[in-house]
Protein backbone atom coordinates (compact mmCIF):
# COMPACT_ATOMS: atom_id res chain seq x y z
CA UNK A 1 0.00 0.00 0.00
CA UNK A 2 1.50 2.99 -1.39
CA UNK A 3 2.16 5.74 1.82
CA UNK A 4 -0.32 8.74 1.48
CA UNK A 5 1.56 12.17 0.95
CA UNK A 6 1.17 14.58 3.80
CA UNK A 7 2.26 18.28 4.23
CA UNK A 8 5.21 20.17 5.97
CA UNK A 9 4.04 23.31 7.87
CA UNK A 10 6.50 25.78 9.58
CA UNK A 11 5.26 27.93 11.93
CA UNK A 12 7.56 30.71 12.88
CA UNK A 13 7.80 33.84 14.39
CA UNK A 14 9.29 35.95 17.31
CA UNK A 15 9.57 34.12 20.69
CA UNK A 16 6.28 34.22 22.92
CA UNK A 17 3.88 34.49 19.91
CA UNK A 18 2.15 31.01 20.77
CA UNK A 19 4.00 28.89 17.76
CA UNK A 20 4.63 25.47 20.74
CA UNK A 21 1.36 25.83 21.96
CA UNK A 22 -0.13 25.65 18.45
CA UNK A 23 2.08 23.09 16.82
CA UNK A 24 1.67 20.49 19.70
CA UNK A 25 -2.13 20.83 19.33
CA UNK A 26 -2.07 20.88 15.89
CA UNK A 27 -0.27 17.50 15.97
CA UNK A 28 -2.51 16.25 18.08
CA UNK A 29 -5.50 17.20 15.53
CA UNK A 30 -3.61 16.44 12.39
CA UNK A 31 -1.45 13.42 13.35
CA UNK A 32 1.46 15.25 11.99
CA UNK A 33 4.64 15.03 13.55
CA UNK A 34 5.78 18.21 15.95
CA UNK A 35 9.58 19.43 16.02
CA UNK A 36 10.55 21.74 18.27
CA UNK A 37 13.47 22.70 16.94
CA UNK A 38 14.65 23.89 20.16
CA UNK A 39 14.43 21.14 22.58
CA UNK A 40 15.84 18.88 19.17
CA UNK A 41 19.04 20.84 19.61
CA UNK A 42 18.97 20.85 23.17
CA UNK A 43 18.45 16.57 23.02
CA UNK A 44 20.82 15.99 19.97
CA UNK A 45 23.52 19.11 21.27
CA UNK A 46 23.07 20.76 17.93
CA UNK A 47 25.28 23.68 18.78
CA UNK A 48 27.86 25.27 18.13
CA UNK A 49 29.25 27.57 20.65
CA UNK A 50 27.41 29.86 23.58
CA UNK A 51 26.10 33.42 22.78
CA UNK A 52 27.06 35.86 25.58
CA UNK A 53 25.50 38.42 25.14
CA UNK A 54 21.71 36.52 25.14
CA UNK A 55 22.85 33.83 27.86
CA UNK A 56 21.75 30.98 24.89
CA UNK A 57 23.30 28.28 22.85
CA UNK A 58 23.94 28.73 19.47
CA UNK A 59 22.37 26.23 16.89
CA UNK A 60 24.24 24.30 14.90
CA UNK A 61 21.94 25.14 11.44
CA UNK A 62 23.88 22.85 9.39
CA UNK A 63 23.51 19.44 11.89
CA UNK A 64 19.74 20.71 12.02
CA UNK A 65 19.24 20.06 9.02
CA UNK A 66 20.79 17.50 8.34
CA UNK A 67 19.06 15.12 11.29
CA UNK A 68 15.55 16.43 10.05
CA UNK A 69 16.54 16.08 6.06
CA UNK A 70 15.24 12.53 5.97
CA UNK A 71 12.02 12.88 8.04
CA UNK A 72 11.17 16.03 5.84
CA UNK A 73 11.66 14.32 2.50
CA UNK A 74 8.71 11.70 3.79
CA UNK A 75 6.26 14.73 4.52
CA UNK A 76 3.80 14.82 7.57
CA UNK A 77 5.88 17.41 9.74
CA UNK A 78 5.32 20.56 11.48
CA UNK A 79 8.05 22.46 12.46
CA UNK A 80 8.36 25.10 15.56
CA UNK A 81 11.35 27.56 15.33
CA UNK A 82 11.59 31.34 15.54
CA UNK A 83 13.92 31.42 12.39
CA UNK A 84 13.08 30.22 8.81
CA UNK A 85 15.66 30.55 6.35
CA UNK A 86 17.88 27.98 7.38
CA UNK A 87 15.71 25.64 6.62
CA UNK A 88 15.77 24.53 2.90
CA UNK A 89 12.68 25.87 0.70
CA UNK A 90 11.94 22.66 -0.33
CA UNK A 91 10.70 21.38 2.88
CA UNK A 92 7.43 23.94 3.61
CA UNK A 93 4.06 23.17 1.50
CA UNK A 94 3.03 26.51 3.90
CA UNK A 95 4.71 28.43 6.61
CA UNK A 96 2.81 30.73 8.95
CA UNK A 97 4.55 33.20 10.47
CA UNK A 98 2.33 33.93 14.04
CA UNK A 99 2.54 38.16 15.05
CA UNK A 100 1.37 39.18 18.84
CA UNK A 101 0.35 42.65 19.81
CA UNK A 102 3.94 44.02 21.35
CA UNK A 103 2.14 44.83 24.57
CA UNK A 104 1.24 41.37 25.08
CA UNK A 105 4.41 39.64 24.18
CA UNK A 106 6.44 42.27 26.37
CA UNK A 107 4.38 40.42 29.30
CA UNK A 108 4.62 36.83 27.95
CA UNK A 109 8.52 37.39 27.29
CA UNK A 110 9.52 39.06 30.78
CA UNK A 111 7.49 35.68 32.27
CA UNK A 112 9.52 34.28 30.67
CA UNK A 113 12.04 35.27 32.20
CA UNK A 114 14.03 37.27 29.10
CA UNK A 115 15.29 40.71 30.03
CA UNK A 116 17.76 43.89 28.98
CA UNK A 117 18.59 43.61 25.32
CA UNK A 118 17.08 40.10 24.60
CA UNK A 119 13.60 41.31 25.51
CA UNK A 120 14.05 44.66 23.67
CA UNK A 121 15.53 42.97 20.80
CA UNK A 122 12.45 40.57 20.78
CA UNK A 123 10.10 42.93 20.63
CA UNK A 124 11.56 45.16 18.28
CA UNK A 125 11.60 42.46 16.13
CA UNK A 126 8.22 42.05 16.42
CA UNK A 127 7.17 45.59 15.68
CA UNK A 128 9.49 45.43 12.86
CA UNK A 129 8.00 42.54 11.16
CA UNK A 130 11.55 41.01 10.98
CA UNK A 131 10.41 37.20 10.93
CA UNK A 132 7.83 37.60 8.05
CA UNK A 133 10.33 39.12 6.18
CA UNK A 134 12.69 37.00 6.33
CA UNK A 135 9.93 34.35 5.70
CA UNK A 136 8.85 36.36 2.85
CA UNK A 137 12.50 35.88 1.30
CA UNK A 138 13.15 32.43 2.09
CA UNK A 139 9.93 31.03 0.18
CA UNK A 140 7.95 31.25 -2.17
CA UNK A 141 5.76 33.64 -1.21
CA UNK A 142 2.32 32.76 -1.91
CA UNK A 143 2.43 30.16 0.52
CA UNK A 144 3.73 32.51 3.71
CA UNK A 145 0.57 33.42 5.95
CA UNK A 146 0.81 35.40 8.62
CA UNK A 147 -1.57 34.80 11.61
CA UNK A 148 -2.73 37.00 14.81
CA UNK A 149 -1.91 35.15 17.96
CA UNK A 150 -3.08 37.64 21.02
CA UNK A 151 -5.51 35.09 22.36
CA UNK A 152 -7.07 32.20 22.87
CA UNK A 153 -9.82 32.68 20.31
CA UNK A 154 -7.05 33.27 17.34
CA UNK A 155 -5.38 30.58 18.88
CA UNK A 156 -8.57 28.56 18.24
CA UNK A 157 -9.15 30.01 14.60
CA UNK A 158 -5.87 29.67 13.70
CA UNK A 159 -5.80 25.99 14.86
CA UNK A 160 -8.93 25.68 13.02
CA UNK A 161 -7.82 27.47 9.51
CA UNK A 162 -4.56 24.90 9.48
CA UNK A 163 -6.66 21.93 9.90
CA UNK A 164 -8.62 22.82 7.16
CA UNK A 165 -5.26 23.67 5.34
CA UNK A 166 -4.16 20.37 5.63
CA UNK A 167 -6.86 18.70 4.59
CA UNK A 168 -7.39 20.59 1.88
CA UNK A 169 -3.88 20.06 0.90
CA UNK A 170 -4.31 15.98 1.67
CA UNK A 171 -6.82 15.68 -0.87
CA UNK A 172 -5.36 17.52 -3.50
CA UNK A 173 -2.18 15.49 -3.29
CA UNK A 174 -3.09 12.13 -2.73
Amino acid sequence: MKMRKRPNILLTGTPGVGKTTLGKELAQRTGLSYVNIGDLAQEGELYDGYDEEYQCPILDEDRVVDELDDQMVDGGMIIDYHGCDLFPERWFHIVFVLRTDNTQLYTRLESRGYAGKKLQDNVQCEIFQTIYEEAMEAYSEDIVHQLTSNTPEDMDRNLEQIVQWSEQWVKDNN
